[in-house]
């Protein structure tokens, strides 16, 4: 049901520096220009890293919760599109719903973590095989560089196959 070469390519290309950096600059100029990386994309798992640093800081001297927004969207949008990237018809993404919890300031890189992959592919062949709407909740959990959480965020996504 899913194209497990588009789901290869996808991953292959999220983790090759140049080439997500070259996607970022034309379709989320933000997310190049503050530096967030795709480290690891798999069926069942995604992280992204976003640095602290100048561009990226408030006032409070950590980094500003758009960023960290971004990054965590990111993250959670990675894992659905290795599934519905290459579909045909294709499938139509949308956030509809960002809940998030701040514990500690983001003070050096943050690593986004989503272990929702498997659920995520569930989720688009269910959506394939019945052409109608589906909803569900991604979590991430942003840590830093001592492992600690310093926020978590939970995206609804709905997706729908496309009529032809």
């Amino acid at each position: 049901m899913i194209d497990q070469t588009s789901v290869e390519k996808v991953r292959k290309y999220s983790v090759k520096s140049f080439y997500f950096r070259m996607y970022l600059l034309f379709n989320l100029p933000m997310g190049f220009i503050c530096g967030m990386r795709i480290r690891k994309l798999t069926e069942e798992t995604c992280e992204v890293t976003v640095p602290y640093k100048w561009l990226n800081k408030n006032p409070f001297k950590s980094t500003f919760w758009a960023v960290l927004g971004m990054a965590a969207e990111m993250n959670g949008a990675a894992v659905l599109l290795q599934y519905t990237k290459g579909q045909n018809p294709s499938i139509s993404t949308y956030p509809i719903k960002c809940e998030a919890n701040f514990i500690k300031k983001a003070t050096d890189v943050t690593t986004f973590i989503c272990n929702d992959g498997l659920m995520v592919k569930e989720k688009v062949i269910e959506a394939i095989e019945t052409g109608e709407g589906v909803t569900f909740q991604t979590k991430m959990e942003g840590k830093n560089k001592s492992n600690e959480t310093v926020c978590e965020f939970v995206f609804t996504w709905s997706i729908k196959k496309r009529s032809k």
